[in-house]
Protein backbone atom coordinates (compact mmCIF):
# COMPACT_ATOMS: atom_id res chain seq x y z
CA UNK A 1 0.00 0.00 0.00
CA UNK A 2 2.65 2.36 1.05
CA UNK A 3 4.27 1.83 -2.64
CA UNK A 4 1.32 2.66 -4.15
CA UNK A 5 0.70 5.83 -2.18
CA UNK A 6 4.22 6.97 -2.69
CA UNK A 7 3.80 6.35 -6.69
CA UNK A 8 0.15 8.28 -6.24
CA UNK A 9 1.63 11.13 -4.64
CA UNK A 10 4.42 11.54 -7.38
CA UNK A 11 2.95 11.50 -10.26
CA UNK A 12 0.53 13.85 -9.04
CA UNK A 13 3.83 15.64 -8.07
CA UNK A 14 5.47 15.80 -11.60
CA UNK A 15 1.65 16.30 -13.37
CA UNK A 16 1.50 19.67 -11.31
CA UNK A 17 5.37 20.37 -12.05
CA UNK A 18 4.53 19.93 -15.95
CA UNK A 19 1.12 21.60 -15.61
CA UNK A 20 3.52 24.51 -14.04
CA UNK A 21 5.96 24.72 -16.64
CA UNK A 22 3.18 24.74 -19.42
CA UNK A 23 1.19 27.28 -17.94
CA UNK A 24 4.63 29.60 -17.48
CA UNK A 25 5.66 28.72 -21.21
CA UNK A 26 2.49 29.30 -22.72
CA UNK A 27 2.36 32.66 -20.77
CA UNK A 28 5.57 33.54 -22.14
CA UNK A 29 4.57 32.95 -25.82
CA UNK A 30 1.47 34.69 -25.92
CA UNK A 31 2.91 38.22 -24.51
CA UNK A 32 5.59 38.63 -27.13
CA UNK A 33 8.70 40.56 -27.54
CA UNK A 34 12.04 40.18 -25.47
CA UNK A 35 12.80 42.04 -21.96
CA UNK A 36 15.49 43.78 -23.58
CA UNK A 37 14.98 46.76 -25.95
CA UNK A 38 18.24 46.63 -27.18
CA UNK A 39 17.38 42.79 -28.23
CA UNK A 40 14.12 43.92 -29.72
CA UNK A 41 13.59 42.60 -33.60
CA UNK A 42 12.45 45.68 -35.80
CA UNK A 43 12.34 46.31 -39.68
CA UNK A 44 14.53 48.33 -41.84
CA UNK A 45 14.16 49.12 -45.40
CA UNK A 46 11.51 46.01 -45.31
CA UNK A 47 14.15 43.21 -44.10
CA UNK A 48 13.72 41.91 -40.48
CA UNK A 49 16.70 42.92 -38.20
CA UNK A 50 17.82 42.00 -34.96
CA UNK A 51 20.96 42.60 -33.08
CA UNK A 52 22.87 40.13 -30.99
CA UNK A 53 25.48 41.74 -28.56
CA UNK A 54 24.61 45.42 -30.27
CA UNK A 55 25.26 44.47 -34.12
CA UNK A 56 23.72 42.52 -36.95
CA UNK A 57 25.04 40.99 -40.22
CA UNK A 58 23.01 40.67 -43.34
CA UNK A 59 23.80 40.09 -46.62
CA UNK A 60 22.92 43.00 -49.19
CA UNK A 61 21.42 40.82 -52.07
CA UNK A 62 21.36 37.13 -52.20
CA UNK A 63 24.48 35.49 -53.78
CA UNK A 64 25.92 39.38 -52.64
CA UNK A 65 29.61 39.79 -51.37
CA UNK A 66 29.04 42.46 -49.23
CA UNK A 67 26.73 42.66 -46.04
CA UNK A 68 25.30 45.61 -44.55
CA UNK A 69 26.43 45.88 -40.72
CA UNK A 70 23.29 47.76 -38.88
CA UNK A 71 24.83 48.34 -35.14
CA UNK A 72 23.11 49.69 -31.34
CA UNK A 73 24.35 53.32 -31.42
CA UNK A 74 22.58 54.79 -28.54
CA UNK A 75 20.48 57.94 -27.75
CA UNK A 76 18.49 56.24 -26.13
CA UNK A 77 15.30 58.15 -24.80
CA UNK A 78 12.26 57.26 -22.46
CA UNK A 79 8.81 57.65 -22.55
CA UNK A 80 5.36 56.70 -23.65
CA UNK A 81 5.23 56.66 -28.01
CA UNK A 82 1.84 54.65 -28.17
CA UNK A 83 -0.36 56.30 -25.73
CA UNK A 84 -1.02 53.23 -23.17
CA UNK A 85 1.21 54.45 -20.05
CA UNK A 86 3.83 52.18 -20.01
CA UNK A 87 7.42 53.86 -20.65
CA UNK A 88 8.61 52.79 -24.31
CA UNK A 89 12.56 53.29 -25.32
CA UNK A 90 13.75 54.78 -28.60
CA UNK A 91 17.05 54.55 -29.51
CA UNK A 92 19.68 54.96 -33.09
CA UNK A 93 21.17 52.64 -34.82
CA UNK A 94 23.66 53.08 -37.60
CA UNK A 95 23.83 51.01 -40.89
CA UNK A 96 27.04 49.97 -43.07
CA UNK A 97 26.07 48.69 -46.54
CA UNK A 98 29.55 48.23 -47.62
CA UNK A 99 30.38 51.84 -49.18
CA UNK A 100 31.91 55.16 -47.43
CA UNK A 101 28.32 56.38 -45.91
CA UNK A 102 27.11 55.82 -42.44
CA UNK A 103 23.33 55.99 -42.19
CA UNK A 104 21.67 56.89 -39.67
CA UNK A 105 17.98 55.36 -38.04
CA UNK A 106 15.32 55.77 -35.27
CA UNK A 107 13.86 52.83 -33.89
CA UNK A 108 10.96 52.21 -31.24
CA UNK A 109 11.17 49.62 -28.60
CA UNK A 110 7.20 49.33 -27.37
CA UNK A 111 7.03 48.08 -24.21
CA UNK A 112 3.61 45.91 -23.30
CA UNK A 113 2.00 45.76 -20.02
CA UNK A 114 3.80 42.55 -19.75
CA UNK A 115 6.97 44.41 -19.74
CA UNK A 116 8.29 42.93 -22.82
CA UNK A 117 9.22 45.19 -25.80
CA UNK A 118 8.42 45.04 -29.34
CA UNK A 119 10.27 46.46 -32.10
CA UNK A 120 9.05 49.12 -34.91
CA UNK A 121 9.88 49.80 -38.36
CA UNK A 122 13.22 51.79 -38.54
CA UNK A 123 13.17 55.13 -39.66
CA UNK A 124 16.04 56.76 -41.66
CA UNK A 125 17.40 59.91 -40.46
CA UNK A 126 20.02 60.43 -42.90
CA UNK A 127 23.64 59.97 -44.21
CA UNK A 128 26.55 61.06 -42.32
CA UNK A 129 24.62 62.96 -40.12
CA UNK A 130 25.74 63.95 -36.38
CA UNK A 131 23.54 62.58 -33.85
CA UNK A 132 23.04 65.59 -31.00
CA UNK A 133 20.17 63.79 -28.22
CA UNK A 134 16.76 62.27 -28.63
CA UNK A 135 14.21 62.30 -26.71
CA UNK A 136 10.25 61.69 -26.29
CA UNK A 137 8.07 64.78 -25.69
CA UNK A 138 4.17 65.09 -25.57
CA UNK A 139 4.46 61.52 -27.52
CA UNK A 140 6.43 62.47 -29.89
CA UNK A 141 10.07 61.10 -30.53
CA UNK A 142 12.00 63.81 -31.32
CA UNK A 143 15.80 63.72 -32.80
CA UNK A 144 17.89 66.24 -32.97
CA UNK A 145 21.19 66.05 -35.57
CA UNK A 146 23.64 68.16 -37.47
CA UNK A 147 23.50 67.56 -40.90
CA UNK A 148 25.31 69.56 -44.03
CA UNK A 149 23.94 73.02 -45.64
CA UNK A 150 21.99 72.13 -48.79
CA UNK A 151 24.41 71.57 -51.88
CA UNK A 152 27.57 70.86 -49.87
CA UNK A 153 29.49 67.58 -50.66
CA UNK A 154 29.38 64.29 -48.47
CA UNK A 155 32.95 65.00 -47.23
CA UNK A 156 31.94 68.73 -45.86
CA UNK A 157 31.60 68.16 -42.01
CA UNK A 158 27.91 68.67 -40.85
CA UNK A 159 27.34 72.07 -39.92
CA UNK A 160 22.62 72.66 -39.64
CA UNK A 161 21.29 71.84 -36.94
CA UNK A 162 17.92 69.77 -37.10
CA UNK A 163 15.36 68.31 -35.50
CA UNK A 164 13.03 65.24 -36.59
CA UNK A 165 9.32 65.10 -35.52
CA UNK A 166 7.96 61.39 -35.29
CA UNK A 167 4.86 59.85 -34.20
CA UNK A 168 3.86 56.02 -34.24
CA UNK A 169 0.80 54.49 -35.19
CA UNK A 170 -0.01 52.39 -33.07
CA UNK A 171 -1.71 49.63 -34.84
CA UNK A 172 1.34 49.69 -37.72
CA UNK A 173 4.24 50.29 -35.41
CA UNK A 174 5.58 52.60 -37.92
CA UNK A 175 6.29 56.19 -37.71
CA UNK A 176 5.13 59.25 -39.46
CA UNK A 177 6.80 62.14 -39.67
CA UNK A 178 5.38 65.55 -37.97
CA UNK A 179 6.27 68.50 -39.95
CA UNK A 180 6.87 71.51 -37.67
CA UNK A 181 5.27 75.11 -38.50
CA UNK A 182 3.87 73.51 -41.99
CA UNK A 183 2.35 76.06 -44.02
CA UNK A 184 0.14 73.81 -45.84
CA UNK A 185 -3.80 74.61 -47.64
CA UNK A 186 -5.55 74.41 -44.52
CA UNK A 187 -6.80 78.44 -43.46
CA UNK A 188 -8.72 79.80 -40.91
CA UNK A 189 -11.03 82.13 -43.20
CA UNK A 190 -14.72 83.03 -41.91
Amino acid sequence: MSRLLIGLVAGIAVAALGFLWLNGYIYRQEQGGVENYREVEFRMSGERVQLVDDEARTRRMMGAASESIVRYFGNSATGDLNGDGVPDTAFLVTQEAGGSGTFFYAVGAIRNAAGRFQGTDAVLIGDRIAPQSTEIRDGLLVVNYVDRAPGEPMVAQPSVGKSLYLKLDPRTFQFGEVVQDFEGESRNER
